[in-house]
């Protein structure tokens, strides 16, 4: 690793970080920065799950601290999707290189879609107006998500978010705190298989962690004086450049 890679590594990670903690999909940055570095599908795929678990650690610490986040009162949505975790990750070591670099792909090109789109909006609107489900369809919802947070953590908070709001009844502050306790958890879990599987590249992950901590603390400790409104449209211009990259329209290096 040279230095413009850790520059470049920070500051992604900063931005991906503070996108996280205050909704969801930082990973859309990290994830195909690894890959521009050198790292293979799955190695972008296991390195980032290093960056996530220490900025969930922060964002989690900070939530608790403020008693945002108690977080005992929440094992009954963070067992479920820690369990589905373990299957998708499961999966994620296994997968076939050429299968998962054309699905982050089109993942990138289809939450480019759901970035532009805003459907935060309608979740925002929704907040703390529906009742939660029976325990049993949460704990089903939150299996799912798990898988696919185990999968490929990318754009998860989209759906934990739509989840602990439309399915639990919370409203957007609590289930933002929620949220990074729920990734916290069932990402220590999926990162001992992906370090199992020898897919981790730790000077990567923990160079990327620095920014990703530093992110997730500016949010937890000042999202209410901070705007959103700029980073969504770099987050917009990186997945588009990113996906454009990963399906072979251009070629980019770092």
């Amino acid at each position: 690793m040279d230095y413009i890679d850790a520059v470049l590594l920070i500051g992604a990670g900063i931005i991906a970080g503070f996108i996280n903690t205050l909704a969801g999909s930082g990973s859309l940055l990290t994830l195909p920065l690894l890959m521009f570095l050198g790292l293979s599908p799955h190695q972008a795929n296991a390195t980032n799950r290093v960056a996530i678990f220490f900025q969930n650690l922060v964002a989690v610490k900070s939530f608790t601290k403020q008693k945002m986040l108690i977080p005992k009162q929440e094992m009954g949505l963070v067992i479920p999707a820690l369990i589905g975790s373990i299957v998708g990750a499961s999966f994620a070591v296994n997968i076939d290189e050429k299968i998962l670099h054309a699905f982050i792909a089109g993942l990138l090109f289809f939450m480019f879609f759901i970035i532009l789109l805003k459907p935060d909006r309608w979740v925002k609107e929704q907040a703390g107006k529906v009742e939660g489900k029976r325990p049993f369809w949460q704990m089903v919802i939150f299996f799912f998500v798990g898988i696919y947070g185990g999968f490929i953590q990318a754009g998860v908070g989209f759906f934990l978010l739509s989840a602990l709001v439309l399915g639990v009844g919370y409203d957007l502050i609590k289930a933002n705190a929620v949220k990074v306790l729920i990734v916290f958890s069932y990402t220590a879990i999926a990162l001992c298989i992906f370090m199992w599987s020898g897919q981790v590249n730790y000077l990567y992950g923990l160079v990327l962690a620095v920014g990703n901590s530093a992110g997730a603390f500016i949010a937890s400790k000042y999202a209410k004086q901070i705007g959103t409104k700029i980073i969504r449209y770099i987050l917009l211009a990186a997945v588009l450049i990113s996906g454009l990259k990963i399906a072979g329209v251009f070629d980019l290096t770092f």
